[in-house]
Order: C-alpha cells, then sequence, then structure tokens
C-alpha cells in the first residue's frame, strides 16, 4: 500500500517514528513534508496528502500535528477524505473496519514514538469489514458528504 504522510512543525517530533512504522510494515512513503521545525500551516499538508489520495496517488493517509486536531479538521473537508484523530489503537483500526477512514490524524505533543509506532500499524492492518450495517452506514456518510442529507 502507499501511504502519504504529511506533518507540520509541531507534528515533525513523531515523524520519524511514523515513516519507519510504515516501511517496517511493508508500505510505500509518498513524504509530502515537513522536515523543518520552521513553522508552517497545517492545512497546506493536508491538501498534499488529501490529493494524493483524491488522485490515486495513495490508498492511505497519515497527518501529524501538535495535537491531531487541526490537520483532522482539514482533511475532512476534502471529498473522499475520511480522517480522525485516534490516540489508542482500537480506534485506529475500527475506524476503517467500521467507518471507511483512510487518513490517520496523531498528535506529536500528544503521543510519543512507540505509541505511534504501534498507531501506525493498526491502522495499516486494518480493513473496511464487508458488514451490510457498517456499509449502511458509509453509504449515509458518502451521502452527506454530497449534499448534506440523507433521506431517513
Amino acid at each position: 500500500m502507499i501511504v502519504a504522510v504529511g506533518c507540520d512543525h509541531a507534528g515533525l517530533s513523531i515523524k520519524e517514528s511514523v515513516l519507519h512504522a510504515i516501511q517496517e510494515a511493508g508500505h510505500v512513503v509518498l513524504d509530502f513534508g515537513t522536515s523543518s521545525s520552521e513553522r508552517v500551516d497545517f492545512p497546506d499538508y493536508a491538501q498534499k496528502v488529501g490529493q494524493a489520495i483524491q488522485q490515486g496517488q495513495a490508498e492511505r493517509g497519515i497527518l501529524l500535528c501538535g495535537s491531531g486536531i487541526g490537520m483532522c479538521i482539514a482533511a475532512n473537508k476534502m471529498k473522499g477524505i475520511y480522517a480522525a484523530i485516534c490516540h489508542d489503537t482500537y480506534s485506529a483500526h475500527q475506524g476503517v473496519e467500521h467507518d471507511n477512514m483512510n487518513v490517520l490524524c496523531l498528535g506529536g505533543k500528544i503521543i510519543g514514538d512507540e505509541a505511534a509506532k504501534e498507531l501506525v500499524r493498526s491502522f495499516l492492518a486494518a480493513h473496511v469489514l464487508q458488514v451490510d450495517r457498517y456499509q449502511k452506514r458509509i453509504d449515509k456518510i458518502k451521502k452527506l458528504e454530497v449534499d448534506g442529507s440523507y433521506p431517513y
């Protein structure tokens, strides 16, 4: 799998661990930066990762900032991007399995290197479960994305 990674200056503290975990799991990394502690704007990196997924260059993405919140908000503004902050392994795999999450957001000021690696492994090992009730919910999310509503 190809995984797009983007981070701002506040997520840089865990970036190397995240890249290593992706590669160690046998996946390919598309690194969209940043690689400097100089202040940058997180939406720029969320956009790069989101576009890589939208354009089929990557199947999933991982975004890193201080808390994970800013990246998550920015990424979820993009069509077809389903991002969530996960700081526990259950959420990291369950978000994929039940909700079709394709972008994992992590906070470099919230978790350390070892937790980041475990979260990345859990996220990348997960697959959407082919269960009718989950697919029905995913379809409703996609309908909301298109026109802001769905029939009840």
